[in-house]
């Protein structure tokens, strides 16, 4: 089964550029999010620090993680 990813993003989030990277260098599909044009989506995961990434609808990741961690959650 694929994993459902979303990052949330914040306009000029140079971490979650990096996210993005991982991602596409491991050929993970996923959806972008800007949580300052969706509020709805911030109350829900209470992300503290972009950016935010959600596995299967849970926020598994706040901030950059290790290319090893975000493989062990997909």
């Amino acid at each position: 089964m694929k994993a459902k990813v979303q990052i949330l993003t914040t306009p000029g989030c140079s971490n979650c550029s990096r996210v993005e990277q991982m991602l596409d260098e491991m050929k993970i599909k996923y959806e972008i999010i800007d949580i300052t044009k969706n509020p709805k989506i911030l109350q829900k995961y209470q992300v503290m620090s972009a950016p935010g990434i959600v596995i299967n609808g849970k926020l598994e990741f706040q901030g950059v993680p290790s290319k090893d961690e975000l493989k062990k959650k997909l």
